[in-house]
């Protein structure tokens, strides 16, 4: 296992791509929403899991100088939560087909609350920090300032341009991605190993400096009590905010198990748990500096709240809205372009792709 970890590392660019082709090729496996999906979408959730585990070791690797005693391993909660988002359609799709239509919110309930227990279990174990992208990246600035490592040319560090998504490069710019993982690997594939090696002498400097340096002290995490001792009320409704965003799939999923996928009861319920919770974090929380009270927000923490009203265009392609509203508008507009050469194969896929991710919750749950 080290022997590959190692060698993910040295080739995480080429893995990368990798993972990114095929995880596009697997959206043209055939049958792939049809009545008989269980083996593309095993196939799907073992190309996903391959890669949150090489995304894991990439995350993972030492830095190269260790300032002070490693710190202990702590459970791999990103690694989990994707793990668990890869297998959801799978289990959907398992349980439709044996179980049927409806006994199969029974298990993608059991998937979502799964899922709540883990990214509340990584809520805690961060210090009640805001969770980014859904809890699969660490909201830890250790961790942020080490994932891409810079070029060093001569000795002197100088950042690189394109990071990973969600991270900030030294210049404080951001490129988000939010089309997901399966994408981001094309726009990491330009970036660079180190160009050029330190000379001996500088690597012995560095070694020998940091055998003297003094370990860095622990940072103890906060917990729920200094939280809301140092902060009171912003502290306690910015807590509560994340919790109505990491309970808000599984309210949903609950409602559509008792009124039906149909039932505009868990649609508008869905849309005000999301409103609320925007709402209580944009009062408690500033960009740049505001009153004392408030929650400071770093950079990626503000662009996980964009990133979160963006995912309200999930919306649209729930039902009941969907049926009604969207899906007869793409299928004139279909029968319209059908006729064009290219155009009108391409607006035919389109629709078969967007019609056919519609009817399953887990590509629309947004969560």
């Amino acid at each position: 296992m080290e022997a590959y970890k190692r060698w993910v590392r040295e080739n995480k660019e080429y893995v990368q791509s990798l993972e990114s082709l095929a995880n596009g090729l697997t959206w043209l496996l055939p049958e792939r929403f049809s009545t008989s999906e269980i083996g593309p979408e095993a196939v799907t959730a073992i190309f996903g899991i391959i890669t949150a585990i090489n995304e894991h070791i990439i995350e993972t690797a030492p830095p190269p100088k260790h300032a002070g005693p490693a710190e202990p391993n702590s459970f791999p909660y990103p690694l989990c939560i994707s793990a668990l988002k890869e297998l959801e359609t799978l289990v959907e799709v398992a349980a439709e087909d044996y179980f049927g239509e409806k006994k199969k919110w029974n298990f993608i309930a059991l998937m979502e609350a799964t899922k709540v227990i883990v990214k509340l279990a990584l809520l805690r174990s961060s210090g009640y920090k805001m969770l980014l992208l859904g809890g699969e990246t660490p909201n830890d600035e250790k961790h942020l300032k080490s994932s891409t490592p810079p070029h060093e040319i001569d000795g002197f560090a100088k950042p690189v341009g394109n990071q990973r998504p969600g991270y900030l490069n030294n210049y404080g710019q951001n490129p988000w991605n939010l089309e997901g993982r399966a994408l981001s690997a094309l726009n990491r594939f330009g970036e660079n190993a180190r160009t050029v090696s330190n000379p001996a002498w500088l690597r012995r400097v560095q070694h020998q400096h940091a055998i003297i340096e003094p370990p860095s002290p622990v940072v103890e995490r906060p917990t729920l009590s200094t939280i809301l001792a140092e902060k009171g009320l912003p502290g306690a409704l910015f807590i509560a905010g994340e919790v109505l965003f990491i309970t808000r799939p599984l309210i949903y999923v609950l409602f559509i198990r008792k009124y039906g996928i149909r039932s505009w009861i868990p649609w508008f319920l869905s849309l005000s748990v999301d409103l609320i919770g925007s709402g209580v974090l944009s009062q408690v929380t500033s960009q740049v500096g505001g009153k004392k009270e408030k929650i400071h927000l770093s950079a990626p923490e503000q662009q996980e709240i964009k990133r979160r009203k963006v995912l309200w265009a999930f919306y649209l392609v729930r039902d009941p809205f969907f049926t009604k509203y969207i899906r007869q508008r793409l299928e004139r507009t279909e029968k319209v372009l059908e006729p064009v050469p290219a155009i009108g194969f391409l607006t035919g896929k389109i629709v078969e792709l967007l019609v056919g991710a519609q009817t399953r919750y887990t590509y629309t749950s947004g969560s």
